[in-house]
């Protein structure tokens, strides 16, 4: 399984503003985030941390790369 999860800018762990799935695969884990990103930091995430059977796979801000 792979899941999701949030933090905010002090890097803790926060709650989503969107309830968070379960996803048989990486693809459809990556898809949902992709579809929801935006209400996930309009509602204080700023960084999602994807785990693939409770081991960290990746992490990724959310916030707009600065120039």
């Amino acid at each position: 399984m792979w899941t999701w999860r949030f933090q905010d800018s002090a890097g803790t762990e926060a709650p989503p503003a969107v309830a968070p799935e379960e996803f048989d695969t990486q693809a459809d884990a990556e898809a949902w985030v992709g579809e929801v990103w935006q209400e996930l930091r309009d509602g204080g995430t700023e960084r999602v941390v994807l785990y693939q059977e409770g081991v960290e796979d990746y992490a990724m801000s959310l916030l707009a790369a600065e120039a």
